[in-house]
């Protein structure tokens, strides 16, 4: 989202209004595919906690067994904390990884619900496979960023 679609949005909404594409509730007040490296490195070592994963989980539709294994964590390892507790450093970092897919695909296609059902939607440009099948790993995340990019850009995917 354009900053400036941004401000006449709070303009109209108040300045309580949160575009779908911001996934967690960071000092930084922006989406997170549009965070720098660098302020992608300070969420992760804050940490994201138990709190903002439910809000996550919730938003993009998926269960604790589809998330753990989209993070490749044990689904343990996502229940067994609490309300503000924090995730260490790599889980937090797969977290955020995820999360900043997507806010750029909730931000490309415009709604929250047609992103999430894309996702889990076989995709001709993956070899029959849906986005979901590769979010596993960084390169596969790398791959479904790419074919959303080529979306933003029109390219035929």
């Amino acid at each position: 989202m354009k900053s400036k679609e941004f401000s006449d949005l709070q303009a109209t909404y108040g300045s309580s209004f949160v575009p779908a594409s911001i996934i967690f509730n960071t000092h930084i007040q922006k989406p997170e595919s549009k965070m720098t490296a660098i302020e992608k490195m300070h969420v992760v070592k804050r940490g994201i906690s138990k709190t903002d994963l439910e809000g996550f989980k919730d938003k993009i539709g998926m269960d604790y067994d589809q998330l753990a294994a989209t993070l490749s964590v044990a689904r343990a390892t996502l229940i067994n904390k609490k309300g503000p507790d924090k995730f260490n450093p790599t889980v937090s970092e797969k977290i955020v990884s995820l999360a900043d897919i997507y806010s750029y695909g909730y931000e490309v296609f415009e709604d929250v619900d047609r992103f999430n059902r894309w996702i889990f939607s076989p995709n001709r440009a993956l070899g029959g496979e849906s986005p979901y099948d590769l979010l596993d790993n960084q390169f596969g995340r790398e791959e479904v960023k790419n074919i959303i990019g080529r979306i933003d850009y029109g390219v035929y995917s």
